[in-house]
């Protein structure tokens, strides 16, 4: 498995209106979250490159997720200019030319996430989008599509995590989104449909979790963040 800080494998999606919402929620959860997520959210706002600055400057990971998808040229340029910014996570499309365009411009510390399929979709989701195969054959297959690519890892459901560890070497990174603290027939609706609570998604294998709106509609959302903290120690020293 791979080393990692613990307090690092919670991700807390940044998805706000703006940058200057962006910084008021990181001030407000001060040290209890250390890596976040800039989405497509904040990259259709002014200042999201000067955000990402931000965040790096306070000591901050970063995980820039727009999943690039594109002509290959096109990708590596992107990936190119992002890695000068230091950035950490960086989301690809599950396209091989993408995949390896992606891997081949990366540099310094940034990594490549290749996308298997978003957690808001179902299998009912897929049958209508043409996929001849259910989601996990379909995740299995995109995973290692990746590691031949040069990825560094995938995001996916923890639905699927414990199968593809089950078959995916553990150097592949495995970025679960889709994170509820309560079960699937507990929470109030949202667009996520393959979701887990987090200790179950640690479990079942996942390196990271992203985190967005139990902590951002929470009350108190140090509490909240703080609460998911304890939850992923407690998972990894049982795991």
């Amino acid at each position: 498995m791979h080393s990692i800080n613990n307090h690092d494998r919670l991700i807390f999606a940044l998805d706000v209106p703006d940058a200057d919402a962006a910084r008021a929620l990181v001030e407000r959860l001060g040290e209890t979250v250390t890596f976040y997520k800039v989405g497509l959210e904040l990259a259709m706002s002014p200042g999201y490159f000067e955000l990402i600055d931000w965040l790096k400057a306070r000591g901050k990971k970063v995980f820039v997720d727009v999943k690039l998808f594109d002509v290959p040229a096109t990708v590596a340029a992107a990936v190119t200019r992002l890695c000068a910014r230091d950035v950490d996570f960086i989301t690809v499309h599950g396209n091989q030319q993408v995949m390896e365009a992606a891997a081949g411009a990366k540099s310094g510390s940034a990594k490549i996430l290749a996308v298997t399929a978003l957690t808001s979709l179902d299998q009912g989701d897929l049958d209508d989008m043409g996929f001849a195969c259910d989601i996990e054959s379909l995740v299995l297959s995109r995973a290692r599509r990746a590691l031949e690519a040069g990825c560094d890892g995938v995001v996916s459901s923890g639905m699927e995590v414990a199968r593809l560890r089950a078959h995916a070497p553990d150097k592949l990174i495995a970025i679960t989104p889709g994170i509820r603290p309560v079960a699937n027939d507990e929470r109030p609706p949202d667009d996520q449909k393959r979701v887990m609570t987090p200790a179950a998604a640690i479990a079942a294998g996942a390196d990271y979790l992203v985190v967005g709106r139990p902590i951002r509609d929470a009350r108190d959302p140090r509490a909240a963040a703080l609460a998911i903290q304890n939850e992923i120690a407690e998972a990894i020293a049982a795991r």
